[in-house]
């Protein structure tokens, strides 16, 4: 019902006025905000329509803290905070209990291996990542929403920990340390990986006392798995050293990649030629092995554990051949027994850590609420992102206190989970009886462990994360700007850092965010001959519309970045200005309007929010209008822009009249106006 092009023929006023409504409806008067308000809103809100005080929200915030203090509010309170409370009532004991055994001694043998090798990727003993793979287990139990979720130590985790720790504690030049040298150097180390957890945790609990929550969203989907992947690649090179028997001095910072593998082609004739072999063999036997389980995983009772029998073979070989004698092959060692005495991290490290700390404390969180969403999703149940926020900061503030490294969800053994039949938290326990095993009584049967098979469970447990690249040529196919989101996030992380490529990938998928914004187009539009419904002119040929009536939905928010765009589509529309002469062509060719535009409504269903630069672009218009003799019409404004515009002054510019409740309502009044010659 506009001049605009791309409908079909306009029909004249009178015409208009006789058109084709559904059969059986019945016209009322079109309806007004103020009086939707008077006959269908509450009785105490304000006829102007504005905001809610600030004032009531804050009473009423108030009145539901008191109430929280009650005696009922305490019981909900405490159950929000400790899930068991909420679903050990309900558990199934004889459908779910061997499930969850099953499943967490799974993981739990999984975990011993995985823990000493990320370990080795933090730059700390191999005995820290049992600590880190029971502490945490066991306070998320306790804490965490998702029931099928894993955590314990990750490789990303490791890998941007180790890079950490490495530069605030990095090895003498020389090389050459006694063994108190060794010791003091790793204690050293393990307080930095200690303080990097505190850090992050404390930053969490943070964020979740602000109810943060919500910043999940901003680590999109490509964002994590870029990051993933671009990790991968990092922790696949930084394992070449140890896989070669090569002593070469970690690499960190930006082009650490390159500069790794430059030493490692330059130190390749030094190689031992012994760990070379037990590499070869050890990566012989698990990516075989992982592969059997995923292609047979609904077939076996159980996936393989590959990485303890590869544990056991290595230990028994490197003990009755003397490997480490006589081919100086790098092993475990002794693992201490029990649990380290609990202790502050060095807080005259946190100012150090800080900016190390916040990159964790953002990857922990959002790979552990995205892959707990998944799982919600597929099981049909809900998870709270702001508990998970709770529950890893708690878990990596407390677990830090015993020496461990930061620490989340991690993908391998929540998919492990999941296969073995875990169904609730309750399986954690039974991880941590594992892992508590070892620490107890089993530690000594690793102690000719060599480091190199070590490195090689490192590399067998990226395989998820190298496979999602997998998925590129859907992404291109689904959404290119997806893509080129993860393209750009993996290239920095690679390129670059791991800490550097999320910035990078955050910003980058941020802008596209913006920029999408600045690329959308105003719509005319026009009505559907026979109904009520208002359609963009563009899409059919048949719709109709009125000479001097201008439909438009303008489908973005409007904020400071928008307002100017906002501006010169509405100027080429309305003819106002020279804003049409400047402007290309938007619905149509320019001279497909033929009559001065004398009423235009304008659909807001589409602005989401409105800031006051935004908003004081409306009241601009609206004063505009009124001098070019243009009847300005909004439609379907939300309470919180229609707030926003209010205490901006339209109310100055427009009358409450002037505000409608859908567009058809609008649209009415505007015919009526066009009819009466107004």
């Amino acid at each position: 019902m506009s001049g605009l092009p791309g409908a079909g023929t306009s029909p004249s006023l009178g015409e208009a006025s006789d058109l084709k409504f559904p059969l059986g409806a019945k016209f009322r008067e079109p309806l007004t905000e103020a009086r939707f308000q008077r006959l269908f809103g509450d009785a105490e809100q304000a006829p102007e329509l504005l905001a809610e005080p600030r004032s009531s929200r804050l009473c009423r915030r108030w009145r539901r803290l008191a109430s929280a203090c009650s005696g009922p509010g305490a019981w909900r309170l405490l159950r929000a905070r400790l899930p068991p409370l909420r679903w050990l009532p309900h558990y199934r004991w004889r459908a779910w209990l061997l499930g969850d055994a099953v499943a967490g001694v799974t993981v739990g043998i999984v975990h011993v291996p995985q823990g000493m090798a990320f370990a080795l990727l933090t730059s700390v003993p191999p005995v820290f990542g049992l600590y880190t793979s029971f502490f945490p287990v066991l306070i998320y139990t306790l804490l965490g929403t998702g029931r099928h979720l894993s955590t314990g130590t990750f490789a990303v985790l490791s890998l941007m920990t180790g890079s950490a720790v490495e530069r605030l504690v990095p090895e003498p030049l020389g090389g050459n340390l006694s063994g108190i040298e060794r010791e003091q150097l790793d204690a050293q180390r393990v307080g930095s990986a200690a303080a990097l957890a505190f850090g992050s945790g404390a930053l969490m609990l943070g964020m979740f006392a602000l109810q943060l929550g919500v910043l999940s969203t901003f680590l999109s989907e490509p964002v994590v798995k870029a990051l993933t992947s671009g990790a991968a690649l990092h922790v696949l090179v930084s394992q070449l050293p140890s896989l070669l028997g090569l002593p070469l001095p970690r690499q960190i910072g930006c082009f650490s990649l390159f500069k790794t593998l430059a030493a490692v082609l330059t130190a390749l004739p030094r190689s031992s030629p012994a760990e070379l072999t037990i590499s070869a063999l050890s990566l012989a036997l698990l990516v075989p092995v992982k592969e059997l389980n995923v292609r047979f995983r609904d077939k076996l009772p159980t996936p393989i554990p590959g990485e303890i029998v590869m544990v056991l073979l290595a230990s028994v070989l490197c003990f009755t051949s003397s490997l480490d004698t006589r081919y100086n092959v790098q092993i475990v060692g002794l693992l201490p027994g029990g649990f380290p005495q609990p202790h502050l991290p060095d807080l005259a490290e946190l100012p150090r850590i800080l900016a190390d700390s916040l990159p964790i404390a953002l990857v922990t969180f959002a790979v552990s609420a995205s892959l707990a969403s998944i799982y919600a999703d597929k099981y049909s149940y809900t998870i709270d992102s702001n508990q998970e926020l709770l529950a890893h900061g708690i878990s990596n503030l407390i677990s830090s206190l015993f020496s461990c490294f930061p620490n989340s969800a991690t993908l391998a053994t929540t998919s492990l989970l999941v296969d073995a039949g875990g169904n609730t938290q309750l399986a954690g326990l039974f991880s941590c009886i594992v892992v508590l095993s070892v620490l107890l009584w089993l530690g000594p049967f690793f102690y000719y462990l060599p480091k190199a098979v070590l490195a090689c469970i490192n590399i067998s447990s990226m395989r998820q994360m190298f496979f999602q690249m997998q998925e590129l040529p859907q992404l291109w196919r689904i959404s290119r700007m997806d893509f080129a989101v993860w393209m750009v996030t993996w290239v920095a992380v690679v390129i670059l850092s791991v800490d550097l490529g999320l910035a990078v990938g955050v910003v980058f998928s941020m802008m596209t965010v913006v920029c999408r914004t600045q690329r959308v187009q105003c719509l005319a539009l026009g009505l559907a001959e026979g109904t009520e419904l208002y359609r963009p002119l563009e899409e059919s040929h048949k719709l109709l519309k009125v000479p001097g009536l201008c439909i438009l939905r303008y489908p973005t928010p409007l904020y400071f970045g928008t307002r100017g765009q906002f501006r010169r589509i509405l100027e080429w529309h309305l003819g106002l200005g020279e804003g049409r002469k400047e402007t290309p062509k938007l619905d149509g060719p320019p001279d497909a309007v033929a009559e001065p535009v004398r009423v235009v409504v304008l659909d807001c269903s589409g602005i989401t929010f409105a800031d006051a630069a935004g908003a004081r672009e409306v009241v601009q218009l609206a004063r505009r209008c009124r001098d070019a003799g243009i009847h300005l019409l909004l439609a379907q404004c939300n309470a919180s822009v229609l707030g926003t515009l209010t205490q901006a002054g339209l109310l100055d510019r427009v009358t409450p009249e002037q505000l409608f409740v859908s567009v058809q309502d609008a649209a009415a009044h505007a015919l009526e106006r066009l009819v009466r010659g107004q």
